[in-house]
């Protein structure tokens, strides 16, 4: 019998547990053993739960058992979830993620170090929560030069634009009904203002084009600044309004990456994506256009990817997956200024810089956002239109 642990037990470190107690019959016929849940690492008390006897409080009891192959690390953050991954790697113990701080910060020091001890760094449910999109991207699109990943890579900020566009709710009482789903912390921020949806970016990023991208370099623009009226000026030219993240290769080999509110055409499949769906869109030199579509977060649906990926590291304990980037030397970032796409702005645009208008706003023909500044010194709550 495989022995495997979980560093903690909130959200998704619960419904780990639950996916290997529940599936443990599918588990087992994948892997070809059973596979158990010998420890849970979490400094509360969980004596009331029917596999109390499992929790431990001395991160060491998981370092120094020979029996732990895999570990799931779920703990979130950078700070004690950075040193236990660390040390997990260093005593011969495969980790299988879902935290994308992590993973987008110091993503390309663990995999190195997971190299060097020849054992796997996994993180499926950093990205896109269930959704299928890591592995496809390192494997069935392994023949492709990735040319841009373009992507709806948070469910709270699209239930909210959701809930504007087809209920008329405006953006703090969306953002109000969202948090008493549950779909959004106390504290939004991340969510709201686009860092989620950065570190999200950065790690596709990272896997496309072979060098970090860090998140604290990337142009990262939330919504809180979109209003109603935003909303039916876009639904009257034809589009949505979503928060998009976009990483996108030019001709040098160099990158645009960054998280902004874009106007969707309607015609545009990311357009029907709702509520606290993701969609992404990868396109590849050969394959062309594929979509990644599903729920971007939720207890089962992020358990069920890292115990996929744990699934994964026991099958590849002798040769582990070759998964690695740069260290960021290759200088891979543009100056977001120097892209340049049409412009949804509120407010009268001379008609010579026009493509499309509605009652108090158009969309602009291509420029740069240097360009808009220059032209349109005035112009307001502007948005790109993908």
């Amino acid at each position: 019998m495989l022995k495997v642990a979980i560093m903690g037990h909130g959200t998704v470190g619960s419904g780990v547990y639950d996916v290997f107690a529940q599936n443990a019959s599918q588990i087992t016929r994948a892997v070809g053993e059973q596979v158990e849940v010998k420890y849970v690492l979490d400094l509360r008390d969980f004596s009331n739960l029917p596999y109390a006897d499992k929790f431990v409080t001395d991160f060491a009891v998981i370092e120094n058992d020979p029996e732990i192959c895999v570990v799931a690390e779920v703990m979130g953050g950078v700070g004690a979830a950075y040193e236990f991954t660390k040390r997990c790697l260093k005593a011969g113990k495969s980790v299988c993620t879902s935290n994308k701080e992590l993973v987008a910060t110091h993503g390309e020091e663990l995999l190195a170090l997971a190299k060097e001890h020849n054992v796997n760094y996994l993180f499926e449910a950093s990205v896109g929560g269930g959704i299928p999109l890591i592995r496809p991207m390192m494997q069935c699109l392994a023949a492709n030069q990735i040319e841009e990943i373009c992507g709806i890579l948070n469910g709270t900020t699209n239930y909210i634009l959701s809930q504007m566009i087809h209920n008329g709710v405006a953006f703090d009482a969306a953002l109000k009904q969202a948090q008493q789903m549950g779909y959004a912390e106390n504290d939004p921020t991340a969510d709201i203002d686009g860092h989620d949806a950065c570190r999200k970016i950065c790690i596709l990023s990272d896997l496309a084009f072979g060098d970090k991208i860090d998140p604290n370099a990337v142009s990262c623009q939330g919504i809180r600044g979109i209003t109603l009226g935003d909303v039916a000026a876009a639904d009257e030219l034809g589009y949505v309004i979503k928060l998009i993240g976009r990483a996108k290769r030019t001709e040098s080999g160099k990158i645009f990456a960054f998280v902004a509110p874009h106007l969707v055409p309607k015609t545009n499949p990311l357009a029907c994506v709702e509520d606290v769906f993701n969609g992404i869109l990868v396109t590849g030199n050969m394959v062309g256009e594929v979509m990644f579509y599903g729920q971007g977060a939720g207890k089962h649906a992020t358990a069920s990817a890292v115990v996929a990926d744990m699934m994964d590291a026991i099958a590849h304990r002798e040769k582990r997956r070759p998964v690695e980037w740069g260290d960021g030397s290759q200088h891979l970032l543009l100056p977001l200024d120097e892209l340049e796409s049409a412009w949804y702005v509120r407010g009268e645009v001379p008609i010579e810089l026009t493509t499309h208008a509605a009652q108090g706003a158009a969309i602009t023909i291509p420029m740069t956002a240097a360009a808009l500044r220059e032209k349109l010194p005035h112009a307001e709550g502007a948005m790109r239109v993908l």
